[in-house]
């Protein structure tokens, strides 16, 4: 299952967003992108900011919240980010690896323009993704 674009407006584009890749070959289908730069918006989620700018992470539900393989690391930027609700709590719980700073980049929107830094696991991908035939 693929996010659709979301329906809500976001503002413009001004928000520093850097991800720093531990797999970026698995992530981009370019190793030499261990870490990427863009831009992001108020009101956007994480997970459409890195599919937006090429980079692969797993989202088995389609970014709803109903499981835990958008698995990210909030690095710098937490102040800019909203808090975690209880759903998202409960999706983290069943990730590999979490950490104080652990989220579902499906669930991080962004609400101020201070620079986020996500760094993606290298595990973060669906070992049993369907491959279109």
């Amino acid at each position: 299952m693929h996010m659709k674009a979301s329906d809500h407006d976001h503002g413009p584009k001004t928000v520093p967003v850097t991800f720093i890749l531990e797999d970026p070959e698995s992530l981009t289908g370019d190793a030499s992108k261990g870490t990427v730069e863009c831009l992001g918006a108020v009101g956007e989620n994480i997970l459409e900011i890195a599919l937006e700018n090429g980079i692969n992470i797993e989202h088995a539900c389609g970014g709803v919240c109903a499981c835990s393989t958008c698995h990210v690391y909030l690095e710098v930027g937490e102040d800019a980010c909203n808090e975690p609700e209880d759903d998202e709590l409960d999706r983290v719980e069943e990730a590999p690896g979490i950490q104080i700073n652990s989220r579902l980049s499906c669930q991080t929107v962004i609400e101020d323009e201070s620079p986020i830094t996500i760094k993606v696991p290298a595990w973060n991908r669906n070992a049993v993704k369907e491959v279109p035939h």
